[in-house]
């Protein structure tokens, strides 16, 4: 069963959140979060993306940058622009886009959750950016920013949030430049807190990594090594837990993670449609921007002209988890078998495009003549991913794409 802890957060006074609050460092390159932080000295990404106050040629992974984040932390701690909170807490952190709401219990997670697979991943890890997050972890001493988790969802668990929202202000209550709405409520009741713990022990046999999986990995294995390197380890300390956000499986929206490809591989626009047509129905769409209806129904756009791709039977398979994935068809289907691309992580012929920027992207990026075909999938289905972590299989990359992202910063968890 899963363990959630409750712990003394490291928070921003109310006056300067909205300024501190970040996106995770990973949705944006070292030129993007300079320009997002310039002429704010408050912003979390001076510790997330310390080369920001380095100059501009330096490589974001010397040494340099990370002695950069700890002597950052450090001056944010000295400056109060992020203080302890007096009392182990846990805290409730809701995000609203588009008129939908999702409310998420932010505690620690367990490294020993991680190592024994009660807390379940379904994409494979990179080792270069699992060891930059553990340099990063190592040297602040601090989860800076928290992973995103997800857990079928528990009535009793989604009755004392509530019960909680409804009583007490939120500690924080801002809109981002995005749009989206962040409120945030601290939990320092004894017995709300013992019953969530006890809940999450009792009624949440598994939690799911939906976000953040090199910063888990890199958060429980640093964690780790702290346990093999003290003598005296009690299993207490603070590095054998790490900053996560629960959020009830019902309530997450997944968009879709899409695909463009710089050419057709030497095959002709008509060709390349025929070939198709032996795996797919094709229906054409002409210039009106078409987004799949369901699940193995695809959008493709050409030539100018968007055409609806359904897959045949025989193409998939609904009893085998990954088989009967839409990423799957077209992987084997297309982008293997006709455009000869066979590892997704590595073909620089590929690239991927979060369903967040809309089919607009999609049609831009191929009329500029930078690719030549984009495909739009509909999205992954939560129980799906459920389904794939429980069976301790693994996602083809770029499956999952969540929003709206949790903001870094609101809260810090300190190892020690």
């Amino acid at each position: 069963m899963a363990i959630l802890k409750a712990f003394r957060g490291y928070r921003p006074p109310n006056e300067i959140v909205k300024q501190l609050a970040a996106r995770p460092y990973d949705v944006l390159n070292s030129q993007e979060a300079r320009e997002e932080a310039k002429g704010n000295p408050y912003s979390l990404l001076h510790i997330t993306k310390p080369e920001i106050d380095l100059p501009a040629n330096i490589d974001e992974h010397e040494p340099e940058v990370y002695l950069k984040a700890k002597d950052n932390f450090t001056i944010f701690r000295q400056k109060s622009w992020l203080v302890q909170d007096k009392t182990n807490s846990l805290y409730i952190y809701a995000q609203t886009m588009n008129g939908r709401t999702q409310y998420g219990i932010v505690g620690c997670a367990a490294v020993s959750d991680y190592m024994s697979g009660v807390i379940k991943k379904h994409e494979l890890t990179r080792n270069e950016k699992e060891e930059d997050r553990m340099k990063h972890v190592r040297i602040t001493n601090a989860n800076l920013e928290p992973v995103f988790f997800t857990y079928p969802a528990v009535t009793e668990i989604d009755v004392i949030v509530k019960d909680t929202i409804q009583v007490h202000e939120p500690e924080y209550d801002f809109v981002a430049k995005d749009g989206v709405t962040h409120k945030f409520w601290i939990v320092n009741n004894s017995y709300t807190i013992n019953k969530l713990i006890e809940l999450f022990q009792t009624k949440v046999p598994y939690t799911y990594i939906a976000d953040g999986h090199h910063r888990t990995a890199a958060a429980a294995l640093v964690g780790n090594e702290k346990r093999m390197n003290n003598p005296h380890h009690k299993g207490t300390e603070e590095y054998n837990f790490f900053l996560a956000v629960h959020f009830p499986g019902n309530q997450l929206n997944i968009i879709d993670y899409n695909r463009v490809v710089k050419d057709l591989n030497k095959n002709t626009p008509a060709k390349f449609l025929e070939k198709i047509k032996k795996y797919f129905d094709v229906k054409e769409k002409k210039d009106k921007l078409y987004k799949p209806e369901k699940l193995h129904n695809f959008s493709m756009y050409l030539d100018g002209q968007w055409y609806s791709l359904t897959a045949k039977k025989g193409t998939y398979d609904d009893k085998d988890p990954i088989g009967v994935l839409d990423v799957t068809i077209l992987s084997k289907y297309i982008l293997s078998e006709i455009l000869g691309i066979h590892d997704l992580r590595t073909d620089k012929r590929i690239d991927f495009v979060g369903g967040i920027r809309g089919l607009g992207e999609l049609k831009n990026r191929v009329d500029s003549k930078e690719m030549k075909v984009a495909f739009a999938l509909h999205p992954v289905a939560m129980d799906q991913l459920f389904a794939i972590a429980d069976t301790g299989n693994i996602m083809p990359p770029k499956t999952t794409w969540f929003e709206p992202k949790l903001r870094s910063g609101l809260v810090v968890h300190a190892l020690e």
